[in-house]
């Protein structure tokens, strides 16, 4: 097994860090483990504040994206950086159920609350962020609304590196609807990050290394204490080779 990849073993080993971490710096993470089973995961929840671009939801309609599970939802370049469009986000004739989808004009901002799991992924050997988000009345959000609170920036990253999509499937320990970043390309640039700490003698935790990179993209801040507190003799038995 090549050391870029991440068996489950050290996976776990990388969580243990990284609650024993967030346990001195209160970041909430804590260790889930699934009712009559072994397995587990990291899971953490967290209001955030958020502007949903509603024009981009609006100009994907009639578009060929479909929001059911296993599917990606791409964003196009020519979308971004179009301010001063300010489509109404009104259906005359919307159903009464349907309501609460469309209540947000062009850039609205609201408080809405995350849910964040890292999973470990035997089929890439690499970890997974999982996560959905609700409105503070508990209204789930759609894919659409998910890519479009997501900064112009990171759009434009995900469209040209190799973390390539978000995506929306069944979390596979809980069997329910989640968003995803998809892990395919994990290996590709988490490679040069490990072959670094490896030429540097440096100690790197795996998976706080991938969650700073893929954490913000969709709102997940990584402290920079985590890295300054790194403890050199328990994470260096995460770089090296098997």
């Amino acid at each position: 097994m090549s050391w870029f990849e991440l068996n489950e073993e050290k996976f776990h080993h990388c969580c243990q860090l990284i609650l024993q971490q967030s346990e001195q710096l209160s970041d909430g993470w804590i260790w889930e483990v699934v009712q009559g089973s072994k397995e587990g995961y990291l899971r953490k929840t967290a209001l955030r504040s958020v502007t949903i671009d509603s024009k981009s939801v609006q100009k994907q309609k009639g578009s060929s994206l479909d929001p059911e599970p296993h599917t990606s939802y791409h964003s196009s370049v020519e979308q971004q950086g179009q301010e001063d469009e300010q489509p109404d986000c009104i259906k005359d004739d919307i159903d009464d159920e349907d309501a609460g989808i469309c209540m947000m004009t062009a850039n609205s901002s609201q408080v809405l609350q995350f849910e964040y799991h890292i999973l470990y992924s035997c089929s890439y050997s690499s970890p997974v962020l999982y996560f959905r988000a609700f409105t503070l009345e508990g209204r789930s959000l759609t894919l659409e609304e998910v890519w479009n609170s997501v900064h112009p920036n990171f759009r434009l990253c995900l469209q040209n590196s190799p973390l390539d999509t978000i995506t929306q499937q069944e979390h596979p320990l809980l069997g329910q609807p989640f968003f995803v970043l998809h892990p395919c390309r994990t290996k590709d640039f988490m490679r040069p990050v490990l072959q670094a700490a490896q030429d540097q003698h440096r100690p790197v935790n795996y998976v706080l290394s991938w969650l700073s990179v893929v954490g913000p993209v969709v709102g997940l801040d990584v402290p920079l204490k985590y890295s300054t507190q790194l403890h050199p003799a328990a994470s260096l038995s995460s770089t090296e080779p098997d």
